[in-house]
This record gives structure tokens, sequence and C-alpha cells, in this order.
């Protein structure tokens, strides 16, 4: 069985992480972030928020299980001007000290990370000011590409928590619902555009993205066929453009915002 580190250096996430860019930038938009605060970013990735997070002026860490994609990050930011630090780090057990961090951030990152409560701990215990998430919703595009790959894969072993299960409200409040911790919690919808068709990014799934990749090794040829139809279907009936209009999706996510009450806001 491969490594959270393993996993997700399958494939080239480059075009994933473009796909969703702008989800980094309104997470980080939401966000109380001034010049010169200290921020981490958790579940990095590429860096979609960390980088922009940067381009703010805060001293911006971003960390991330997997340094195949920080590496990329790095040269992102590089081609700005941008001087981040970027640390292989797990979310549910992090090298950092206890209230470290103004903001942390967690773009579709930490929601990954096996051991919920852990994070939550994790998130919660590095942060003096706002944690601030963006979490795909099980109702929305996201969840449908998650059913859509958890009909193909084997059942996933008992007590396993579901990443989405984070874009729930009720299931976040029970995580960092506590005592001097202001959470606030909205559903909102981020449009992610690719200039191509439906069956190109049906390509850039399947030659790219780690559960695809994951998904379709542990096929047989014919189930590997059934996937992809199934996939291609999404791509396709996802689709929100009418006829002439770049094809675009409408991608729902929970925003999050846990700050403690002696947080640099209160």
């Amino acid at each position: 069985m491969r490594s959270a580190r393993e996993f997700w250096a399958m494939g080239d996430y480059t075009p994933i992480g473009e796909l969703i860019s702008e989800l980094g930038r309104d997470l980080v938009a939401a966000c109380p972030i001034t010049p010169g605060q200290r921020v981490l970013d958790v579940g990095a990735g590429t860096g979609n928020a960390a980088i922009v997070a940067a381009e703010r002026g805060a001293e911006v860490v971003a960390a991330d299980v997997t340094p195949e994609l920080l590496a990329i990050g790095q040269r992102l930011a590089a081609k700005k001007g941008l001087e981040l630090e970027w640390r292989e780090a797990d979310a549910q057990r992090m090298p950092f000290a206890d209230g470290e961090f103004d903001v942390v951030l967690s773009c579709v990152g930490a929601m990954f990370a096996p051991d919920h409560e852990a994070t939550a701990d994790e998130l919660l215990r590095v942060c003096r000011g706002t944690v601030a998430m963006a979490n795909w919703t099980p109702g929305g595009s996201a969840g449908a590409f998650f059913d859509m790959l958890g009909r193909h894969s084997p059942a996933p072993p008992p007590g396993a928590s579901r990443p989405t299960a984070w874009g729930e409200p009720e299931h976040v409040r029970l995580l960092l619902g506590r005592p001097g911790v202001r959470l606030e919690t909205a559903v909102r919808n981020v449009r992610l555009t690719f200039d191509g068709t439906p069956r190109e990014l049906f390509e850039v799934y399947r030659d790219n993205f780690a559960p695809v990749l994951a998904v379709r090794e542990g096929l047989d040829a014919e189930g590997a066929v059934a996937f992809d139809r199934d996939l291609l279907a999404f791509t396709t009936t996802e689709n929100r453009a009418a006829p002439g209009e770049p094809v675009h999706y409408e991608y729902e996510y929970l925003l999050v915002l846990a700050t403690k009450a002696d947080g640099p806001d209160d």
C-alpha cells in the first residue's frame, strides 16, 4: 500500500493545480491576512493558496506531505519573484510550535489526511488567530466525482473517514467547534475554467490525477473501460458552459473560518 507521499506523487499534478487555482484566491480573499503576518498553508500541494498569501506580503510556510508537489510550487513562486518556505510535513503531526502562525490555511488539502480529529487538533494547535479552510462538499460536483471513483474502488476499511465529510458543517463543528473558538461556515461555489474540451479534461484526469491513476491501476481491462466511460461522462455532463462558451465547472465547497477568541482579530 502506498504512503500518502507516494500516492500524491503519482502523475503530474501541475494541470490539476492550475484547474483549481481560483479556489486558492477565493480562500485567501476570505481571510484576515495582512503584510508581515505568519501564515501556514497545510496540504499546500503546489501552493495555490500559499502563493496568493505571499503576494499579500505575508511570511508564508507551505507544508505538504509530498515534496514533489512542493517542488512544483517553489518553481511557480520563483517565477513570480516570491520567497516562501516549503516544508515537508504531515497535517496530522506538524513540526511547528504551538500558536506559531497568525493564519493557518488549507485549500482542499488537510481534508485528505486520514485522521480528521488529529488534523483538527493540529490546525488549531499551531494557530494563534484564524484557521481558514476550503473543503469540497459531498453534494457538489467534487462530491459526485469522488462518488464516481468510489464505485470503481474497493470498499474503504471500516471506520475510514470520507474526505468530503470536511465539507459538512456538522462534521466541521464536531472537529473545530471548541470553547474559545468562533466558528463560521458558508457554502460557496468556485468556477473552474478549462481551456479545452470535456474529452481533453477527461484525458488530463486520466493521465495525471493521483486518485484516478490509483483507481485505474487496480482495474482489469474491462474495468478500466467502464471507469473511463464514467469519467468521460462526468467531465461531459458537469460542464456548465453554454454553446460557444469556454468549458467550465461549478464546484461547491465549504468555507470554514475558525478564529480563536484571543487571536489577532479579537
